[in-house]
């Protein structure tokens, strides 16, 4: 079964960096929408009816999207004060004990998200504006992203990576 694991963490691995690539790219689309609404609205005086929703519907793949990749390298923000003053046994107890907890947390955080696209798919919900893109295109970016971040995490649990744990250290 622990090799079976190690498969699905390198098969994790692979569509997490196929999803940074593809966030990347969504990253860029959303800074050029903004800018060509910034300029059009400036200098022509253009209606910018989509321009505000495009752009944050890219935002919400990327965050979202993108979130067990960060996951997977351990990139996300911590506060290490704690880990400085406990034992190395007790301090990979603690991350499996906070992985299990995190991926409880997301595995029902994926759930609601699954409700919220079920209920805007059924419902044919669409947003305020004049653009009315359907509200179904971010929740299921958002459950994407939450059921990949709760897999991810179920791996971690299973397959302990060496990962730096001190970015500074690495110079970056």
């Amino acid at each position: 079964m622990f090799k079976l694991l190690e498969i699905a963490d390198k098969g994790m691995s692979a569509i997490n960096k196929c999803l940074v690539l593809l966030g990347s790219i969504a990253l860029m689309a959303a800074a050029l929408i903004l800018t060509y609404s910034v300029v059009s609205r400036g200098v022509f005086h253009a209606a910018n009816d989509w321009q505000d929703e495009a752009a944050l519907f890219c935002l919400v793949g990327v965050t979202f999207l993108c979130s067990s990749y960060v996951q997977e390298k351990r990139g996300h923000i911590g506060i290490s004060a704690i880990e400085g003053l406990l034992p190395y046994h007790v301090n990979r107890i603690r991350g499996i004990v906070i992985d299990i907890i995190s991926c409880l947390f997301f595995t029902f955080f994926s759930v609601k998200t699954w409700d919220l696209l079920v209920e805007a798919w059924v419902d044919g919900q669409v947003t305020n504006s004049t653009w009315a893109p359907s509200l179904w295109i971010p929740y299921a970016m958002m459950f994407a992203g939450m059921a990949l971040l709760s897999f991810q995490l179920f791996l971690q649990i299973f397959v302990r990576k060496h990962v730096a744990t001190d970015v500074l250290s690495r110079g970056h």
